[in-house]
């Protein structure tokens, strides 16, 4: 009876959110003094109001073959809720290869390219222009590949990525 890799990430944000929330304290006055009980746990309100980001996916490389969109995705975070992912690629065309982006539903599907029950949520030819939006709604992770070329693209060309929203909290 494992955990599970779903579990075990789990585990990892609710620690990393604690150590965050700990981090922000005034521990001068001890632990019984100075501590802000009204600012919420673990550090701060959440501000439903805050303006959210607009992520261009890759930055300047934009969403093509061949670059690593799971390091984009850690040197670039944290990604908070209601943050818009923009993804731009160029339409096909007879110089380039066609994109898509896809919804992976879990780890394994990830991890594989396993294309199967994932849910194309772009066409190839939605990334030109202002590029194709997708706002991350809910707390849960998000897998994100091309299914180009049977999950080529995922497989080889390194068009994967995955993100779990935090919470904005001020």
């Amino acid at each position: 009876m494992g955990l599970g890799n779903a579990g075990a990430l789990l585990i990892l944000v609710a620690i990393s959110l604690f150590g965050i929330g700990m981090a922000n304290k005034n521990f001068s006055a001890g632990w019984n003094g100075n501590w802000n009980h009204t600012a919420g746990w673990p550090y701060g309100h959440l501000n439903a109001n805050q303006t959210s980001n607009r992520i261009i996916v890759g930055g300047s490389e934009n969403w093509h073959f061949g670059f690593n969109y799971t390091d984009w995705a850690i040197r670039n975070g944290p990604f908070y809720l209601n943050d818009t992912l923009v993804f731009k690629f160029d339409p096909p065309n007879d110089t380039t290869f066609p994109h898509s982006v896809y919804l992976l539903p879990n780890l394994w599907s990830f991890q594989n390219c396993d294309l199967r029950r994932a849910k194309k949520i772009a066409q190839a030819t939605q990334g030109g222009g202002e590029g194709f939006e997708f706002v991350l709604k809910t707390w849960q992770p998000y897998y994100f590949a091309c299914g180009e070329r049977n999950g080529f693209h995922c497989k080889t060309g390194m068009m994967k990525f995955v993100v779990w929203p935090l919470f904005r909290w001020y």
